[in-house]
């Protein structure tokens, strides 16, 4: 049952007088139920709530947080079909999307919870007392990672699940510690309410104090920007546009007290066509690549909106064989009616550019709100010239750029802006001709692809889900992966404390047999069998 409430802790609230609704991009027509805006006093109370819920919930267990997602994920898991339906009817997103993305929440949050019980990722580290050492005596000094207090989570419009109310960035949020206030996706608020309540349901069940988790709802920017200034709120997770990210960044440096913005903003994805996987490979490549431009209407953070290859004969065919493979895919339907009149400004904009050919785009009838997949070339020198053709347009786009050599591909990397992938498709020991190019890569992207598709991010530690700016505010952490908890905890030091007030991850016993640093050594054991001296004493 859908209230239009705000989530208040565990209380459903609606006292002001703003609503809306949401809206179903298939049959082109709002959806029935009402939302409720949130206030700026219900704002303050789930604060308040949050930053109470930190005092307790900071001192969880690894094994009770570890229940508590659990929980999550078997209450998401209870809803049953009601809740893909209602995925399905604000998205415009297919059943089996919805299937799928509802698994990969389910997975994240399991894994988030095996980690916990697991124990490294504290990354506990003693290095015990030499008070004999000359010329000084050496401190006993342990160290852990600690939440950083309660964190603002904006769902995303293109995952109503992985990354949205219960999605990555709450799962690792609250995997830290930290308590959790999800700025719902005014795009699918019914979806968010139902899995906001199934957050509430494994809250009470697993004794979780009241507040570790809210869901509020607004339309607009006040809700969202009221949460970013509030003073108890201590981080931000978001994924979204540049534009979305960027003002939630400068609000929150411009606080009295700045926070971090985790925000994931956008990409072009480059893919390089190296000669050779062309020469020998061309239509196979045409073929994958026609799916995954279009895959999920495009409206992937890591959908390929540019390729870049070298003139010549095989470059020439795989655009033909691109362009034939494309239009023959039917178009589908995007989330909103404002994200496909947003694509269709974009692709317009890039089309009516000075030197553009566009050489595939759907032609048949398209029903509204569904895309006509569109695929353009230019030359290299063109494209270095006009940075407006390397802006991202969110939808079934890409454009291919001819390059005359190698040296050209190389100053079109380098004059990219931060990016979250890079894909290289070669042909066996190709790519080692082509090192700067390589090179030229690794320097733009968080994750590169030999012979692959951006399309597809795998939830694991290895996983690194960023980039330089403005593919994320800072590409030294991750939105997916086990690394992503990292965003929300911060180091932090005892000396010369007395063993039994330790928190019981730095005891000299290590009850919880977690793998440690002790005295610059890897271990499982208690203290005393690793009191070795230090390599660097």
């Amino acid at each position: 049952m859908i209230t239009g409430k705000n989530y208040i802790g565990s209380q459903l609230k609606a006292s002001g007088d703003k609503t809306f609704k949401t809206f179903n991009p298939q049959l082109n027509t709002e959806n029935p139920w009402s939302f409720v805006e949130a206030t700026s006093a219900e704002i303050e109370e789930a604060a308040a709530l949050a930053n109470e819920a930190f005092k307790v919930y900071k001192n969880c267990t690894g094994k009770e947080k570890a229940a508590f997602l659990n929980a999550i994920a078997d209450e998401i898991l209870a809803i049953g079909d009601p809740l893909l339906d209602l995925y399905c009817a604000e998205s415009g997103l297919p059943r089996g999307r919805a299937e799928g993305e509802r698994g990969r929440t389910i997975f994240q949050l399991r894994s988030f919870a095996d980690m916990l019980i697991e124990g490294s990722w504290l990354e506990a580290t003693l290095d015990t007392a030499i008070p004999d050492r000359q010329p000084l005596p050496k401190e006993d000094l342990r160290k852990m990672l600690v939440p950083i207090g309660p964190i603002v989570v904006f769902g995303s419009s293109n995952f109503p699940f992985a990354f949205s109310t219960a999605g990555g960035d709450t799962a690792s949020a609250l995997a830290a510690g930290c308590p959790v206030i999800v700025k719902s996706h005014s795009m699918h608020i019914g979806t968010g309410e139902m899995v906001a309540s199934a957050v509430i349901k494994a809250a009470q069940k697993t004794n979780m104090p009241e507040g570790v988790f809210s869901n509020l709802i607004g339309s607009g920017v006040v809700v969202g920007g009221a949460l970013v200034s509030h003073p108890l709120v201590k981080g931000v997770g978001f994924t979204g546009s540049i534009k979305g990210g960027r003002a939630l960044y400068d609000l929150a440096s411009q606080r009295p007290e700045p926070i971090p913005v985790f925000a994931e903003m956008g990409s072009i994805n480059p893919v390089v066509v190296l000669p050779k996987a062309l020469e020998n490979e061309s239509k196979k490549w045409a073929t994958v690549y026609a799916g995954s431009i279009t895959l999920g209407t495009g409206q992937f953070c890591t959908n390929p909106g540019l390729l870049l290859g070298i003139k010549g004969e095989d470059l020439t065919r795989f655009i033909s064989e691109l362009s034939t493979e494309i239009e023959k895919i039917a178009p589908s339907c995007m989330l909103h009616p404002s994200i496909h009149a947003d694509f269709n400004q974009g692709r317009e904009l890039l089309k009516s550019q000075s030197g553009v050919q566009t050489v595939a785009e759907y032609k048949g009838e398209i029903a509204p709100n569904f895309a006509s997949q569109t695929l353009l070339t230019v030359e290299g020198k063109t494209f270095l010239e006009n940075p407006t053709l390397s802006h991202e347009v969110f939808g079934p786009f890409s454009i291919i750029v001819q390059c005359d050599d190698e040296a050209q591909l190389t100053s079109i990397i380098d004059q990219l802006a931060g990016q979250l992938t890079a894909t290289v498709l070669a042909e066996g020991s190709e790519i080692e001709n082509y090192k700067a190019v390589i090179a030229a890569l690794q320097n733009r992207v968080g994750r590169i692809i030999f012979n692959g598709v951006p399309t597809g991010v795998e939830v694991c530690p290895s996983m690194i889900h960023g980039g330089p700016y403005p593919a994320s505010s800072d590409s030294r952490f991750t939105a997916v992966g086990l690394d992503a908890v990292k965003r929300w905890v911060r180091p932090f030091s005892y000396q010369n404390w007395p063993n039994a007030l330790l928190p019981i991850e730095l005891q000299d016993e290590n009850p919880l047999g977690i793998l440690r640093l002790v005295n610059s050594k890897q271990t499982y054991s208690h203290i005393e069998k690793c009191q070795e001296k230090p390599f660097f004493a």
